[in-house]
């Protein structure tokens, strides 16, 4: 009778433990998404959002493994479907993430602005020049020349022996005055100091008038590209607003919040992976500025500061982060009394503060992708 006491003891124990305390059964699945200096992964995850996780981790007792993420857009996936609990990251809170019936946010525990990466350089002697040896001027160039010595060697072998006054025989003074001949014609001034008078000289004479038509729009067409490449490379952007982007080339982070400003103000797109993708090809020239979160890029610019490049004074808007979790989560509530306390003790500025003032001592391996 004892035994089967004890043994009913033991099982009434064992239920209540499993009911009051499933959370604590298992590691959390954090999934750990961003870029510096909220995220860094070196040989271990570190940076203000890591910290604040892990210090939230503390109070709560809660035991976690960290699962790295690709993108914040995945990792909403994976929350989904379950196989996560929680995202940390520099994670904007948005109404279009808050539409997701499966996901909720926490309490903010950063505000960013959305800021805009520009080039500092002045350009080059080079850089102007440079498109005058690229191949559109080049070719445009060689076709016309090579056109025009055709001519001149077509009417001086038609004009030499009746025209000789205009196109003497002597081969290169011949061909010559023929070559002048098809550059007045060209250029539509018509001199009429040289003029065919044979009837095979008038024929290709005429045929010329009318391959000029094509020729001039196709020879403007090459050097119009060209100016306009110089003059685009002789002088630096300038964006005093957010409208002043409508047009221009802006590289953005696939997924970002910062394409989704881009596009809204109409500039032209060019999506990368990652923040340092997107930084080089401001860097190669071929966009005029990077829209991104403004901590982030400071962060680089603080590592790197020997690039020419500076964050410019437009802002686009100012943008909470938070940690996405499952809504049903029995941790929410706690973990949002935590941060609200972490706020008014000055913890999160703490940390914060921790990152922001040693980032020029600290690499920047890692910088991505985020929100």
């Amino acid at each position: 009778m004892l035994n089967k006491l004890s043994l009913l003891t033991f099982i009434t124990i064992t239920c209540i433990i499993s009911v009051f305390l499933p959370a604590h059964a298992e590691k959390l699945r954090v999934g750990v998404a961003g870029s510096p200096p909220f995220v860094i992964q070196d040989n271990s995850f570190k940076g203000i959002s890591v910290d604040i996780w892990q210090e939230l981790a503390l109070l709560e007792k809660l035991e976690y493994e960290f699962i790295p993420q690709d993108s914040v857009a995945s990792s909403i996936d994976s929350i989904t479907k379950g196989e996560l609990d929680i995202i940390i990251g520099p994670i904007s809170i948005t109404s279009a993430r808050l539409e997701l019936e499966k996901v909720a946010f926490t309490q903010p525990y950063f505000i960013a602005n959305i800021g805009l990466l520009i080039t500092a350089e002045r350009p080059t002697i080079w850089s102007r020049v440079r498109p005058f040896f690229g191949l559109a001027f080049i070719s445009s160039v060689g076709l016309l020349i090579v056109l025009l010595f055709i001519v001149g060697n077509l009417l001086w072998l038609a004009e030499r022996r009746r025209n000789t006054e205009q196109f003497p025989k002597d081969y290169w003074h011949g061909v010559g005055n023929g070559m002048w001949f098809a550059v007045v014609t060209l250029t539509t001034v018509g001199y009429g100091d040289r003029t065919p008078i044979t009837k095979a000289g008038r024929i290709i004479a005429g045929v010329w008038m009318v391959v000029t038509m094509v020729t001039v729009s196709s020879l403007t067409a090459g050097i119009a590209t060209t100016l306009t490449l110089s003059l685009s490379n002789q002088r630096v952007v300038e964006f005093r607003s957010p409208e002043d982007i409508k047009d221009a080339r802006i590289s953005v982070v696939k997924g970002s919040t910062g394409e989704r400003w881009a596009e809204y103000y109409g500039a032209r797109i060019s999506q990368t992976q990652t923040l340092i993708d997107a930084i080089n090809l401001l860097k190669l020239d071929e966009v005029d500025a990077v829209v991104f979160d403004a901590p982030a890029l400071k962060y680089y610019l603080h590592n790197h500061p020997k690039e020419r490049l500076k964050l410019s004074s437009v802002y686009f808007a100012s943008e909470a982060y938070g940690f996405i979790i499952s809504p049903d989560s029995p941790f929410l509530h706690n973990i949002d009394i935590k941060l609200l306390e972490m706020k008014e003790n000055g913890k999160i500025k703490e940390i914060e503060s921790k990152w922001l003032s040693k980032s020029k001592r600290v690499g920047s391996k890692g910088v991505g992708s985020r929100e």
